[in-house]
């Protein structure tokens, strides 16, 4: 088609699909990127403008301070030169030619403005030139301006100079001059100056200037004016928090320093401490602590009684607020022998056995998100060094000797002394109680007691709620430093002393300190400390579970400062009150039903929970159960709380009943039935025994190499093998085993095997000689402890008896002095004549060496390294005497005791036995020591054959048995049972019961016992006088064993 008219004016359509239109999204991006664009205009703009403002500002400044520079020059010394200066602000070359000009003019010509019209200006324009010239000095303490500043500073606060430039009205203008200063960062900045100097360059000249500066507000304002004690709190805030203090001052200067510290009216500054302790970081409390008895220790003897509690007060606080980790050694892979002169109490826990020392930790955390606690202050080995020396003899017996007949000081000592023990770890903790047990004996226990705590509420009957109260806060550390001295005091104190009985025909040791309580007051005082550790343990408040964390851990007790946990409360309160009980168990002197608490338990339910607790941590979920701590036991339950911490306020026999309730769970648990349920004979024929082949000569032989593999928990059937080779008849239903295990505990115990030696209550107790700690006779011993936890765990009652140190060793406890009068009665009574000697120790030549003989030489151990060069003296001779105690109690069958309680642990879980004390295990093990009741024996007698209890001869039987003595009462019991002592629990207990059956008509045979079944056989005597004559003769003859 062909237009009639040009195309010139048509819109122009592009057929090619894209639209030219926008969309919303790029107009939105579109306006976005034109606002940014003007508002980053505007930022440029506004910028340029600034720093053109900026630019024009400094330029109007340099010319106005170069003005001002001008106008200063020609008017150093005048008024207008000293306004200039303060608008000029810091510069350096205007505050040296001021300074130099001031210096040079002499000690008045800072002060002669002030004689003018102009005095008040003056006095506004120099406090102002003070401030610029400090700050100066804190920046370049060591340049020669610096030293002219010091000089000009020094004058303007002396008030010494002030008064002889202006008269009369010198002091006021020095001591506004002061208080300005000391309000404008005074000590931080001459803190900041100290500090800025190397402490290797203590002979700059600048130094001394600094250290006038500091003491100069203390002699301008007066006593008992605020702004004094304002500068003085100021001075240990700031000047003595700084590291190494005494080092960074020259030694010319140092006394000069001292002796201008008003340490003699410290007590101005009671009221700030708190103030101090708040603005203060920890690592600034170590450094002030140290510093603090650098300069105050020399001064003791000058120090008011006001101002020496002041310094133990703070001294108290700081000591409180150390990290635990501070002293101790960086961990390294080995121990390196020290070198002569090291000190001693780095070596007197060594190899330990106490139960508190560990170098493993298990804890039970809700969480891993937990905060972790900030890491401990790095602290430089000489402030370490420094802090070492609080706790040696020397300084601990001058602050004794100073404070103990001031009686206004004795509180203030003893919170000091308790918060040393608090700080230091435990090795140096007994140091301490040492040292002041030496300096002050039994008089410091005594009057401690007499006079604070037994005054307390805490733990007092009529004040059951008073151990939470924080009102009583205050009376906490005297109590607890009571229970650390008193425990301290008991591990070198012989029962002997304990009881009053020490060498009453000596005059010397009528002299000697031996027991510093009563037992009168000790009765008091353990049911006190009783009360006090049950509501501790019981609380509600302490866990509400099991495996769940302890909430009182991070709870302090004490007045503000003390840092003390509940935990650490506890646990001091139940080590004093365990030693005490540790006393009454080897000869009472409580009264009945002292220790028990069962006025506020309903015991029925209490065995129940226990046992539920038991099963619920030893539950398979839980692997770690076994190697738990009794604190950590604690945390989650509070009754194995108290049964494995405080078990005798528990009755025993309730106790037992909870034992026998935990091994028969046990037995449950592993399929093999409840074996203490009345009338179950746990030795009856079920699955899963074990088949063991035990030659008739050869019963601890072949016990020991066919059993050790054998899982002992599981019964275990024996089959003897005669003199033939020949296995016997018979299927072993427990009599057969009973044999066995009899047989084995006469060898295995026998002291001719050279594995035990008895003392001379024929109680047995590991041989220390050396072949006993080889690798095969360790495994006897492991094997042993097998044996015996495996009669434990069946109820099997052994006729044996151990030493009270080795039982000790089973709960884990630590055997001291007390125990070595049943060992070796000859050492001990030479350590206590060596405890209470008057004269010379040096006359007596010893050292800490102990001879040992074997195989007829005599070798010497050193107790420490370098023992034999140490001497013993009046100071260290507690720690000796327990050095002593421990090698022969604990380190001479350190291994032999490890290996038997490896294999008794295996069969007796370890808090189950820390239910019971020394004494209390020994029942266990072998019976109760008591009259046999006869009335219960018969009442749990089975008979056989034509017997029964009212057959004739069964009658005649018990009359005969009640005509006995108890030794041949006990001789008929072990003829039958062989085991002298009845089950701790009654006769019910005995497994199998005790049977009697009968053994024909022959007048002229003797009864015969079955002891593996408890079976007498008794012949049917026509008689009484032919029975009692051939009972008799029987048990006293030893017959030899009759199976039927």
């Amino acid at each position: 088609m062909i237009p009639t008219f040009g195309d010139e004016w048509k819109r122009k359509i592009n057929l090619g699909g894209a639209s030219s239109s926008a969309t919303p999204a790029s107009i939105l991006n579109r306006v976005q990127a034109e606002r940014a664009a003007r508002a980053e205009h505007k930022q440029r703009t506004e910028s340029a403008i600034r720093i053109q403002a900026w630019y024009r500002g400094v330029v109007d400044a340099r010319a106005a301070k170069e003005k001002m520079r001008r106008l200063f020059q020609k008017d150093i010394l005048g008024l207008t030169g000293l306004r200039c200066l303060v608008l000029i602000g810091t510069d350096v070359d205007a505050l040296a030619m001021w300074s130099d000009a001031v210096v040079k003019g002499g000690p008045d010509q800072v002060f002669v403005p002030a004689r003018s019209i102009h005095r008040t200006s003056w006095l506004v324009l120099i406090r102002q030139v003070a401030v610029l010239l400090l700050k100066a000095v804190a920046e370049t303490p060591e340049s020669p301006n610096s030293t002219l500043y010091l000089s000009v500073l020094n004058t303007l606060s002396s008030a010494n100079a002030a008064t002889a430039a202006l008269a009369a009205d010198g002091p006021p203008a020095c001591g506004l001059i002061t208080e300005y200063l000391v309000d404008h960062e005074f000590y931080r900045l001459l803190a900041q100056a100290i500090e800025r100097i190397p402490i290797e360059a203590k002979s700059s000249p600048n130094l001394p200037g600094i250290i006038s500066l500091i003491t100069n507000p203390l002699s301008t304002f007066p006593h008992d004016s605020s702004r004094y004690a304002q500068s003085l709190t100021q001075i240990f805030v700031s000047i003595l928090t700084l590291p190494l203090l005494p080092n960074r001052l020259p030694l010319a200067h140092l006394p000069k320093f001292t002796s201008a510290l008003p340490l003699t009216t410290l007590d101005v500054i009671a009221p700030q401490v708190p103030a101090i302790l708040a603005s203060t970081s920890v690592s600034d409390k170590i450094h002030l602590a140290s510093n603090l008895y650098m300069f105050t220790s020399p001064q003791y003897s000058r120090l008011s009684a006001p101002a020496f509690e002041t310094y133990l007060s703070i001294s108290a606080y700081l000591f409180h607020s150390f990290p635990s980790a501070i002293f101790k050694p960086k961990p390294t892979k080995s121990r390196a022998a020290p070198k002569a002169g090291e000190r001693l109490a780095d070596w007197e826990n060594e190899d330990t056995d106490a139960d508190s020392t560990h170098e493993t930790r298990v804890s039970v955390v809700p969480s891993f998100f937990q905060p972790m606690p900030p890491p401990p202050p790095i602290i430089d080995p000489k402030t370490l060094k420094r802090l070492e020396k609080i706790i040696t003899q020397q300084h601990l017996s001058a602050l004794i000797s100073t404070t103990q007949f001031k009686s206004a000081l004795f509180l203030p000592l003893v919170s000091y002394l308790f918060s040393l023990g608090r700080a230091w770890p435990e090795k140096d903790q007994e140091k301490i109680f040492n040292v002041v047990l030496a300096n002050i004996g039994g008089g410091l226990v005594r009057e401690l007691y007499r006079n604070v705590v037994r005054r307390s509420v805490l733990g007092k009957e009529e004040n059951s709620g008073s151990v939470m109260d924080p009102a009583n806060a205050s009376q906490w550390p005297p109590l607890l430093f009571l229970a650390d001295l008193y425990s301290q005091a008991l591990l070198t104190m012989g029962d002997d002393e304990f009881f009053g009985t020490a060498g009453q025909g000596s005059a010397s040791a009528s002299r000697a300190i031996r027991n510093p309580l009563t037992l009168d007051e000790l009765i008091s005082f353990s049911r006190q400390l009783l009360n006090i550790a049950f509501t501790l343990f019981w609380r509600d408040d302490v866990t509400t579970g099991v495996l769940q964390t302890q909430p009182q851990a991070t709870q302090v007790v004490g007045p503000p400062g003390v840092r003390c946990s509940w935990e650490v409360v506890r646990e001091k309160v139940t080590r004093c009150l365990v030693g005490i009980h540790a006393r009454d168990s080897r000869k009472p002197f409580v009264p009945v039903d002292h220790w028990l608490v069962t006025s506020q338990l309903d015991m029925n339910s209490f065995v129940e929970a226990a046992v539920l607790e038991d099963q619920q941590i030893s539950s398979p979920t839980q692997p770690l159960a076994r190697a738990l701590s009794k604190r950590q036991i604690a945390a989650m339950s509070p009754r194995l709380g108290i049964l494995n911490n405080i078990p005798f306020a528990i009755p025993f026999e309730v106790r037992v009943a909870i034992f026998r309730n935990f091994v028969a769970h046990d037995m449950a648990a592993r399929g093999h039935g409840h074996g203490f349920r009345r009338g179950f004979n746990p030795f009856a024929p079920h699955g899963g025994k074990a088949r063991v082949a035990v030659r008739r000569g050869m019963v601890a032989q072949d016990g020991f190499d066919r059993l050790g593999e054998v899982d002992m928990k599981a019964p275990v059937e024996i089959t003897f093998i005669d003199q033939f080779g020949q296995e016997e008849a018979g299927i072993d239903g427990g009599g057969v085993f009973k044999e066995f295990f009899t047989s084995l505990c006469k060898e295995v115990f026998d002291t001719d095997r050279g594995l035990w030696l008895a003392n001379k209550k024929n109680e047995l107790y590991p041989n220390p000689h050396a072949y006993a700690t080889e690798p095969h006779s360790l495994n006897w011993y492991r094997f042993i402890g097998r044996i015996l936890g495996k009669a434990m765990y069946e109820g099997i009652l052994v006729d044996v008896g151990f030493a009270g140190f080795f039982l000790a060793k089973w709960l884990g406890k630590q055997s001291f002095l007390d125990d070595l009068s049943s060992l070796d009665p000859d050492l001990y009574n030479g350590l206590i004549f060596l405890k209470h000697y008057d004269g010379n120790l040096e006359d007596l030549a010893l050292n800490f060496t102990m001879a040992i003989e074997e195989f007829g030489l005599t070798k010497t151990v050193d107790l420490i390294p370098n023992g034999s060069n140490i001497s013993v003296t009046k100071e260290n001779r507690l720690t000796y005497i327990y050095l002593v105690s421990h090698y022969r109690l604990s380190k001479q069958i350190k291994q032999q005791s490890e290996a038997f309680f490896e294999g008794l642990s295996e069969m007796i879980d370890q808090k189950w036995l820390r239910m019971f004390n020394q004494q209390e295990v020994q029942i266990l093990i072998g019976g109760v020591n008591s009259p046999i009741d006869l009335d219960d024996l018969r009442q749990n007698t089975n008979y056989g054959g034509l017997y029964d209890d009212a057959h004739p001869v069964i009658v005649t039987f018990w009359n005969v048995v009640n005509s006995l003595d108890q030794e041949q009462r006990r001789a008929l019991l072990r003829f039958v049972t062989s085991c002298s002592r009845p089950p701790l629990l009654g006769f019910k207990e005995l497994i199998p019961l005790f049977s009697i059956r009968d053994a024909g008509v022959d007048q002229n045979r003797l009864p015969t016992s079955s002891t593996c079944v408890n079976l007498l056989k008794l012949p049917r005597y026509e008689t009484e006088r032919t029975l009692r004559e051939k009972l008799v003769q029987a048990i006293n003859s030893n017959a030899g064993f009759d199976l039927s």
